[in-house]
């Protein structure tokens, strides 16, 4: 780009043509040469459109949820007791409202980790690969975006309120597959929830930013006249369109609002369901859960295909009854909720609701009335994208310590919901312009727990 022409781009920030701009842009593509991996490209029929992943951060404890062992000794089976599912299966009696509906998921008892470190195991949850200095990998949602694109105006992968920091980012993808954050959390703001920076600047209208947009549009025919390059105006053009199509699109601002939804919505999902202890202003408090499911569901109805969020604290290695309390009850309304709501609106089907987390706790309970670590086998919930439904895979052992039967690695999980969003696993991306890369390494597909 001649120098004259690089002086008059770097003049024209207040007309959203800056030299900051151009090299963002350059940076951005220049992270990675990707090839066998066309946007677009659609290699398996669709079964999900979209996801709606809820992790459990710090360890979700097994024995206190989806796999009780009522018959262990007290130091394994801890202090809850149990309740009947729907189709006469046993879950701990933290989840009442989930047992009532179990005939609409599946539940996986028998989730194989391989790491009981918080930050490796996350990784390995959001990419499918364990960390390495050689490669970084693309969490799932940037690989969804990469393979799949936007289904609509919105971004195709969202997180709320923001990423986990410890989950990887784009990996060798380029930066534009990222999450859009919201930044803004539902959780906190309830019904005043705002996109961070989604909103026009103070004092502008819509007929102002047209007008902005029409002299940036002159100014970039210009450079390109000047000889630009080409390829960097085309990767600004694109941030430019999706920007004013987010800040100009009824669609968009709707989805991100809670614009419509009624009392009997928010009580569906328990918004004001609290756990059992108190706070220290000595009150029972809800938890935020719920708002952020509904956001997430209202997400999904325009059209995103992955969206994150995380809930809770569960590194319980201590006083792990007080964590369950205080936790467990919200969880349990909220995610009973969004499963009603979705069948209801005929959405379940095509939208896979994911509960993950890292990995588990130890069998035996600690001195400190807590769990421990443990990544040997574990539970995860699958409802709708044409999981079957009231299915509950895998059996552990006695204690609750290792698969006995029918056991699934973290990798072949992954690799079904990659197969049913129509995204062949085993596919090679093609990385730093030489280097063939599975999307994930080792995936068998799991027909067993597909309907």
């Amino acid at each position: 780009m001649p120098r004259r022409a690089i002086l008059r781009a770097g003049s024209l920030g207040g007309l959203g043509v800056s030299l900051a701009d151009l090299l963002g842009a350059e940076a951005a593509r220049g992270e990675a040469s990707i090839a066998g991996g066309a946007a677009g490209r659609r290699d398996l029929p669709q079964h999900i459109k979209s996801v709606i992943q809820i992790n459990l951060p710090g360890g979700f404890p097994q024995h206190e949820s989806f796999d009780p062992k009522p018959e262990a000794p007290i130091e394994y089976r801890g202090m809850f007791g149990v309740v009947k599912t729907k189709t006469g299966d046993t879950f701990s009696d933290n989840l009442p409202e989930l047992a009532a509906i179990n005939d609409t998921f599946t539940v996986v008892r028998t989730v194989v980790g391989k790491i009981p470190d918080h930050g490796l195991a996350t990784y390995h949850l959001h990419t499918g690969y364990t960390p390495t200095a050689v490669i970084d990998y693309p969490q799932m949602g940037s690989i969804v975006s990469h393979e799949l694109g936007p289904r609509g105006e919105l971004p195709p992968y969202i997180a709320i309120p923001g990423k986990n920091i410890t989950g990887g980012g784009t990996g060798f993808l380029p930066s534009t597959y990222g999450p859009f954050e919201t930044g803004g959390d539902p959780a906190t703001q309830k019904k005043n929830f705002k996109v961070r920076d989604f909103s026009l600047p103070a004092g502008m209208t819509l007929a102002q930013l047209d007008r902005r947009r029409g002299v940036r549009d002159v100014v970039e025919k210009r450079i390109r006249e000047l000889e630009a390059n080409p390829v960097l105006l085309d990767t600004m053009d694109d941030f430019h369109a999706r920007a004013y199509s987010l800040l100009t699109s009824s669609t968009a601002q709707r989805a991100f609002s809670f614009e419509g939804e009624t009392d009997e919505t928010f009580n569906l999902y328990g918004s004001e369901v609290t756990g059992l202890i108190k706070g220290p202003d000595g009150r029972l408090h809800p938890k935020g859960l719920s708002e952020r499911l509904i956001i997430a569901r209202r997400l999904v109805e325009a059209g995103v295909r992955f969206v994150t969020l995380e809930y809770g604290g569960w590194d319980c290695h201590a006083g792990l009854k007080n964590a369950c309390d205080d936790q467990m009850r919200p969880f349990d309304h909220a995610l009973k909720g969004l499963v009603i709501d979705l069948e209801q609106r005929g959405l379940l089907d095509s939208t896979l609701v994911w509960v993950t987390t890292e990995f588990g706790r130890t069998p035996k309970i600690n001195k400190e009335s807590g769990r421990d670590h443990w990544a040997r086998v574990y539970s995860m919930m699958l409802a709708g994208g044409g999981f079957k439904r009231g299915l509950v895979h895998g059996t552990s052992d006695s204690t609750g310590g290792e698969p006995s039967r029918d056991a699934v690695t973290l990798e072949s999980l992954i690799g079904t919901i990659y197969h049913q969003m129509g995204i062949d696993p085993n596919r090679e991306l093609v990385a730093f312009g030489t280097r063939p890369i599975e999307i994930v390494k080792d995936a068998e597909i799991m027909h067993a727990l597909i309907g």
